[in-house]
Formats: C-alpha cells, structure tokens, sequence
C-alpha cells in the first residue's frame, strides 16, 4: 500500500489466457503489477480464479458481474476490505447477445487520503455502440451520486471509448445526458494535457495481429475523479501508462494499462491557499 497519503489506482486489460502467448506474458504482467504496489488494481479480461497469481496474495476481490463461458471477466481489487456498494448489470442488449461483465461495481474502503467510492465500470465494448455506453455512464454516475454524498469518487476501467466519445465526455463534465450532469478529471489529461495517450496502439504487435487490426490507435482505459462544485476533491499527483512498451521483447497486453496516484490537495477545493 502506498504511504505518505496517496492512493495508487491501476487499471489494466491484460489479454486473457485464451489469446497468444498467455505464458510468457503472465510472467511479466505479474512482476509488473505486483511491483506497482497499487491500493486498487482494475483487471479485465482476466480468468476469475487466477487473480491472485496476477497479484500476488492479501487482496480483496469483487467481481464484475458474471464471468464468460471460458471463467474470463473482470475484478476491482483492494488492498484494504471494502464494502459492496451497489452493483449495475449494465447489459442493455438481450442478455445472450451481450458480455456478461458488462456491468459497474461500486465498493466504498478507507485509504490513505480518506473513504472513498471506487467504481469499477465496463460498458460496452462494440465500435458502433455508443449510445449503449451513454446509457451505461448514465446510469453509473446516478448510482455513484446516490451514495457519495460529498466525499471521494473515483471510476476507473476499460470504457472502450475515446475521451472525445459522448459517454467520455459527459463523465468528463462536457455535455449532459437526459438532463444529468457530472464533472470527473481525466488523471491523464491532467498530467500529460497535450498527449493522447493511447492504451490501445498500433505500435503494439499484439494489436496489429489481433481481431480490431485496422482501428486506428486510441485511449480508451482511464482513471477519472469526481469534481464538487470547485472541482476534484483528489489532486491527481501522477499518472503514467504501465506496460506500454515490450519486456524482455514480450507485450504484455494488448492494452496498456494506467496507473495514477491521487493526494488531498493542500487546500481544500472552493478555498484559498498561502500565497
């Protein structure tokens, strides 16, 4: 766990085992997530009872929704216990004709820089989908504002959507959506504000090869923070991409994965500091 008030978020779609080079990828996904030290890792496409060899023993599971026919899905994992908050079966399509942890789970834990909801949140994955994924971000943010009150929100995952897509940028706090409005910061737009970012790239070979080859490169895993009427109530310290370059001449994922730290601000939003 982080010390010294932070709180380390990690996120990361690691390929499952049913995709090329599942063995050697493993090793390096492991050594790398175990390495982060993160207080909340994020993991899809993931084999439910295979987690702890990802990230090594102590963690605090909770998964998204139902697995796939092969056990594949995903899982929010606290370093401290958390408590089930609510989770949303975000399947909007017919339940056959959609993934199965398609779906948002919203645990609350203290950490280091207070309590804090955490929402893990996976919407639909399609490229022609997005009013789905509008509709899922809607119904995940009214589910967060039920609960949260004034204290810490943080959503973070695979949104299978670009920062300039309707569902990334009503989180973001640039449009409504039936009449609902949130304001989230985008940790990476934070720390790098003038570079994509991407965590889906046609630099990575695992890309190139796979079933969505000819799709342009694109940022679609993020970690965002809920904003009050002055703003994030958690100051964004750092965020970096993890895995976003070959290991030992192994890509580990087809994603790259995000890791971002988070603070309480010197000051509290809505007041002044020393000058």
């Amino acid at each position: 766990m982080t010390e010294g008030g932070r709180l380390r978020m990690v996120t990361m779609n690691v390929l499952g085992p049913a995709n090329p080079g599942w063995e050697r990828r493993r090793v390096v996904l492991a050594r790398t997530l175990q390495r982060l030290d993160a207080d909340v890792v994020a993991l899809q496409e993931v084999r439910i009872g295979s987690v702890e060899e990802l990230l090594g023993p102590g963690w605090h599971l909770r998964r998204l929704g139902l697995p796939s026919d092969d056990g594949v899905g995903a899982v929010l994992a606290t370093r401290a216990p958390h408590r089930p908050v609510v989770e949303l079966d975000q399947r909007i399509r017919p339940e056959s004709e959609a993934l199965p942890w398609c779906a948002t789970s919203i645990v609350a834990l203290e950490t280091a820089v207070g309590p804090v909801l955490v929402a893990h949140h996976k919407p639909s994955w399609e490229f022609g989908v997005e009013v789905e994924r509008e509709q899922q971000a809607l119904r995940a943010a009214r589910a967060i504002e039920e609960h949260a009150g004034s204290g810490h929100a943080v959503v973070l995952g695979d949104f299978d959507a670009t920062p300039e897509a309707a569902s990334m940028q009503f989180w973001r706090g640039l449009r409504s959506l039936d009449g609902v409005s949130v304001c989230y910061q985008d940790a990476w737009e934070t720390v790098h504000p003038h570079d994509p970012g991407h965590t889906f790239s046609s630099e990575n070979p695992l890309v190139r090869a796979g079933e969505v080859a000819t799709a342009v490169s694109r940022r679609i895993d993020s970690v965002l923070v809920r904003a009050g009427a002055h703003g994030p109530t958690l100051q964004v310290l750092a965020c970096d991409r993890v895995l976003d370059r070959p290991v030992d001449g192994v890509w580990a994922s087809d994603h790259f994965g995000v890791v971002a730290d988070l603070v309480v601000p010197d000051h509290p939003p809505g007041s002044w500091g020393r000058l």
